[in-house]
């Protein structure tokens, strides 16, 4: 897979289409906090802790300050996976937030988003700043704690055209540091 695209001016998602939403451009979100949630109906992480923080986050904050968006990015069981039964299974979960099926790519098991960001499996989290740089991803349970001290200092960030980018926060000795507390 490729590096992970972090800091970047290159937030996109290449989707198939919208399932419970009209389509929603990487335009329409700038100036807000955007969290992609990447998952798969059949993910026990998926469906026991990334998608219920997805859509507490959801339900928290205000949509004009941070988004919450649903990829399904399907890598296995492609049969059955389809439109139809994620349909069913966002009803049934009563997922709210936006959701996009990744773009499936030809003669390849790993799609579109899924690629370009480099993600290692699902759930992943995709973080986005309000500049529209992709700032985090994380592979697996996240802790809630961290995630939502990180997505505070995010959202508290000034919106500036000169603001630089970078790809984590930084620790007061000037560590690269993600949301989960690693400083590199």
């Amino acid at each position: 897979m490729s590096e992970p695209l972090l800091g970047a001016d290159a937030f996109a998602l290449d989707v198939s289409e919208w399932v419970n939403s009209a389509p929603i451009s990487p335009e329409s979100l700038r100036g807000r906090v955007v969290v992609v949630e990447a998952f798969q109906m059949l993910c026990p992480g998926c469906v026991s802790h990334g998608l219920p923080l997805a859509q507490r986050l959801h339900g928290m904050f205000d949509s004009r300050e941070l988004v919450v968006l649903g990829l399904h990015t399907v890598f296995e069981h492609h049969a059955v996976m389809g439109r139809e039964a994620l349909e069913v299974f966002l009803s049934e979960y009563r997922i709210e937030f936006p959701v996009a099926i990744d773009r499936p790519l030809d003669g390849q098991a790993i799609p579109a988003t899924m690629h370009r960001y480099g993600l290692r499996g699902t759930p992943s989290t995709i973080i986005v700043d309000r500049e529209g740089r992709v700032r985090q991803i994380a592979f697996g349970a996240v802790d809630e704690l961290a995630l939502g001290t990180y997505l505070g200092r995010l959202l508290a960030e000034p919106t500036t055209p000169s603001m630089p980018s970078v790809s984590a926060s930084m620790s007061e000795a000037g560590e690269a540091c993600s949301f989960d507390g690693v400083c590199i």
